[in-house]
């Protein structure tokens, strides 16, 4: 018979083994880089006029964690005070997706129409069924592609003379870009402008993602009723160190409570790494081998 003091060493050694082995799926930082709490990351969301949860669009942690912060902020808000908007889906199609969320349009319909990315199916689709499930409004806030793509090829100018009905599915226009931006510099960088004035060889494209940062800041910011959290889910670089759709939310709704999650990667997940300090007020930490989608 085990004595009691060998059982004890034995439960001893045991939890050392599981300790040591823990490997959690993901962590959670706070903006400083000081491990944050689920719930009361949840609390302080639940307060804000708008979310933004910046993704790696093929980061299947990154979908699962959106779909559990998604109901987890439901069981805190009254009913009918949680809206969802979505980068995937751009402002032409929102009829559609308001008549699918409704329930009101098949799948097959929907998926014909609404022009949705690759990887929906798995990805996307369970947050709209989810919202569908709880009668919940989702809001498609991107750009229409034909309008980046013009930008991209002619620059913001091919838009002047728009008529009204493409206009209102943009922006309002004329845009005037700040080329200074962190983010936007490091697309100057990026394509070999870094020290040229607005953007150098960038400046196009640098154009072509302001039109959709822009575009999604303005929907959210029409979109936002007293009392209610948008959660906007968008890929990270929209929305990493407050800059992209956060400036441009700065611009048109000054008093906005805003926060924003980022998902990153890194090897160790025990600490955050410097360069990804206050990249968000949240950041969640996923391995580097995790799983993706695409």
């Amino acid at each position: 018979m085990m004595t009691l003091r060998l059982f004890i060493l034995f439960c001893l050694a045991f939890a050392s083994v599981a300790f040591t082995s823990d490997r959690p799926a993901y962590r959670l930082f706070t903006a400083a880089g000081q491990p944050a709490d689920y719930d009361q990351m949840l609390t302080e969301l639940a307060q804000a006029d708008v979310v933004l949860f910046g993704e790696q669009h093929n980061d299947a942690l990154a979908h699962w964690l959106e779909l559990q912060v998604a109901k987890d902020l439901l069981k805190l808000k009254k009913p009918g005070d949680l809206v969802l908007g979505m980068e995937m889906f751009e402002r032409d199609v929102q009829p559609l997706v308001a008549q699918y969320a409704a329930g009101t349009l098949a799948d097959t319909a929907f998926e014909r129409q609404a022009r949705p990315w690759p990887n929906y199916d798995t990805d996307y689709r369970p947050l709209l069924q989810f919202a569908r499930e709880n009668h919940l409004a989702v809001i498609g806030t991107n750009a229409p592609r034909p309008f980046a793509k013009t930008v991209a090829q002619r620059s913001l100018t091919a838009l002047d003379k728009l008529p009204a009905a493409d206009r209102a599915l943009l922006a309002p226009l004329p845009l005037k870009v700040d080329y200074d931006l962190p983010g936007y510099k490091n697309m100057a960088a990026m394509f070999g402008g870094a020290g040229s004035a607005h953007g150098g060889g960038a400046q196009n494209i640098i154009q072509a993602q302001a039109l959709k940062d822009a575009t999604m800041a303005h929907f959210i910011e029409t979109s936002c009723q007293p009392g209610e959290t948008l959660l906007h889910f968008n890929g990270s670089y929209h929305s990493d160190h407050h800059d992209g759709i956060v400036a441009w939310l700065r611009q048109y709704a000054p008093k906005l409570r805003v926060r924003t999650i980022s998902v990153v990667t890194q090897e160790e997940l025990k600490t955050l790494d410097k360069e990804q300090v206050n990249v968000a007020d949240f950041v969640v930490v996923v391995p580097g081998d995790a799983s993706k989608t695409y």
